[in-house]
């Protein structure tokens, strides 16, 4: 059974119709997952050179409300992926642009920092999983889906109490729960790209249809974005802690 964690990537992703003499590749994949970042890109630099935080701030509430929305769109329609998945890479694309402009006129350098920890590690897991270093067995893939829901509650109920002005203690500090938090969720996140390669490869074995590489596609860049928003967020404690000592 193929499990994951990635909530774009699920054990019914490709239980569909096996007509379609065309099937998914991995090279069409990777293709895709570049056309998809360069998007991405593209989207991430419009807002990063606005350099205005009023545009910027209404910028980043369409990229996020709108990816939002575009993923979960993509997630119960996969077929839609040629068309939905580029979207979502232009809509994170402004988000990212937005919230990294912000975080680097406070603190310098750490945009090159992220991204380059981010790449460093999607390089990292895909050499250590294509040598044969990382293989994703049921209990691993069993008890990263546990500690990915985890996260995602703890996320929710923080973000439900923040309507309230109450702030979920110890945790989005700079201290060192807060930075021991941010550590675990990079590591969680980073592990979910080791799922998604897994999920890709055996998808593309079953002969799943070609509009799957869009899909697969899509499910990576859901946690490629998610990995670089929380290193961004671990870089940003880091920095608060060293200045406070």
């Amino acid at each position: 059974m193929i499990r994951t964690a990635n909530p774009a990537l699920n054990a019914n992703t490709f239980e569909v119709p096996m007509t379609t003499a065309d099937r998914m590749t991995l090279s069409g994949t990777v293709n895709k997952t570049g056309i998809l970042l360069l998007i991405l890109l593209v989207g991430t630099l419009f807002t990063w050179n606005t350099r205005n935080p009023e545009t910027n701030g209404v910028w980043m509430l369409v990229g996020s409300i709108g990816g939002f929305i575009v993923a979960m769109v993509t997630v119960f329609k996969k077929e839609w992926a040629p068309v939905t998945a580029p979207i979502y890479a232009a809509m994170q694309g402004l988000f990212i642009g937005g919230i990294s402009s912000i975080f680097e006129a406070v603190y310098p350098g750490i945009v090159l920092q992220t991204c380059l920890l981010t790449f460093g590690t999607l390089g990292a897991l895909l050499i250590a999983y294509s040598t044969g270093k990382i293989k994703p067995t049921e209990n691993f893939k069993l008890g990263l889906v546990a500690a990915t829901g985890g996260i995602a509650l703890v996320y929710l109920v923080s973000m439900i109490l923040g309507f309230f002005h109450v702030n979920i203690p110890l945790i989005h500090g700079s201290g060192i729960v807060g930075i021991g938090f941010s550590i675990v969720v990079v590591i969680i996140a980073a592990l979910n790209l080791v799922m998604d390669f897994d999920f890709i490869e055996n998808g593309c074995n079953a002969g799943a249809p070609k509009y799957m590489e869009w899909y697969a596609a899509f499910g990576l860049m859901v946690t490629l974005v998610w990995l670089y928003i929380e290193i961004l967020r671990l870089l940003v404690k880091l920095r608060n802690r060293r200045t406070s000592m």
